[in-house]
């Protein structure tokens, strides 16, 4: 059983305007929740948090269902059983699920996928073979579909999904160009990852200058996690037949008013290029096809990742509120306590 009958949990307090700030937060705490019929009671061990969450925060409709102010935060947990009530799970089983921003939190069995945590690191499981990693995989494979000897362009090239798309691209046998937004950060996709070249957007005034240069055969394949001015830039060197996958648009989550577009399509009538915009969640009956070529890739080296961890619960919100900022290089995650030797 826990060791305490509190429980921490973050509700929002608020919805943003623009930018979230620590307003929209708050830290409470809770009696300890037991687990009915057929649930877990699971201690939360890493948090993710994901720019899609800003969509969550806002009373409109999306892909997600908003969550409602004065109510818990939900986000992608890895965690330990601490008590199963007929959950068919075992107290300390790893499990994996969408789960509130808790200390402790209680699920369904089937709401809840158990892992070895022998086979890879358990935080990886909301990274490079979670949904981050998926979600590459099945955007690069499905929709992006960059063929060897072709140019694959990726923006937000040093975050979660992006170092693994252009990964996945390259042992396509792409041609991979990344954005990113620092020196430190191209450092690491063109060295680390093996990325052909990277373009530190917030060092160039030119954005289409700079990609000409990086590809000057154009782009046959686009992954946007960004959108704004560098998805224009792109649109203007897409080649014919060139696929344009479309996961995020990190670049207006915060915007207090829909910016004026899209502004580039026109190009797509000379180039008859496609545009696809896609959700992981898409592809759910292939997941496990997914996590094993992921895990395998990983374990072979032909895969890398990094992760920016922030210690402790009552820091989340900082690194959620990081990512629009740029502060993280890969996944961004919130480890809250350390697993049971």
């Amino acid at each position: 059983m826990a060791a305490t009958d509190r429980n921490r949990v973050f509700l929002l307090a608020e919805r943003p305007t623009g930018t979230p700030t620590e307003n929209c937060f708050e830290l409470t705490e809770r009696p300890m929740p037991t687990p009915g019929p057929g649930e877990a009671l699971v201690r939360t061990l890493y948090l993710s948090v994901d720019p899609y969450m800003r969509g969550r925060m806002r009373d409109a409709e999306s892909y997600a269902e908003p969550w409602a102010v004065g109510e818990p935060l939900k986000a992608g947990v890895v965690g330990e059983v601490v008590e199963s009530n007929g959950a068919n799970l075992d107290p300390g089983d790893v499990v994996t699920g969408d789960l509130q921003w808790a200390d402790y939190a209680t699920a369904a069995g089937p709401a809840l996928t158990k892992i070895d945590p022998d086979s890879a690191p358990i935080s990886t499981y909301l990274g490079v073979l979670g949904m981050p990693g998926t979600t590459a995989y099945f955007g690069v494979n499905e929709v992006a579909r960059p063929r060897a000897g072709e140019t694959f362009v990726v923006s937000g090239a040093a975050g979660a999904v992006g170092s693994v798309a252009g990964q996945i691209a390259k042992l396509n046998g792409a041609h991979v160009v990344g954005f990113a937004g620092s020196d430190e950060k191209i450092d690491f996709i063109e060295n680390e990852l093996g990325f052909d070249h990277g373009i530190n957007y917030k060092g160039t005034d030119d954005y289409g200058a700079a990609l000409a240069r990086a590809a000057p055969d154009g782009v046959d394949a686009y992954y946007d996690n960004v959108g704004g001015p560098i998805t224009d830039a792109v649109f203007g060197h897409l080649n014919v037949d060139a696929r344009v996958a479309i996961c995020g648009q990190i670049s207006t989550y915060n915007a207090t008013e829909v910016p004026t577009g899209p502004r580039k399509l026109g190009t797509l009538i000379q180039t008859r290029a496609t545009v696809q915009g896609f959700l992981f969640s898409d592809f759910s009956e292939r997941m496990d096809v997914a996590t094993r070529q992921l895990a395998s890739w990983v374990q072979s080296g032909d895969i890398g990742y990094r992760e920016t961890i922030t210690e402790g619960l009552e820091n989340a919100p900082d690194a959620f509120m990081g990512l629009f900022e740029g502060e993280n290089i890969g996944k961004q995650l919130v480890k809250v306590a350390d697993g049971e030797d």
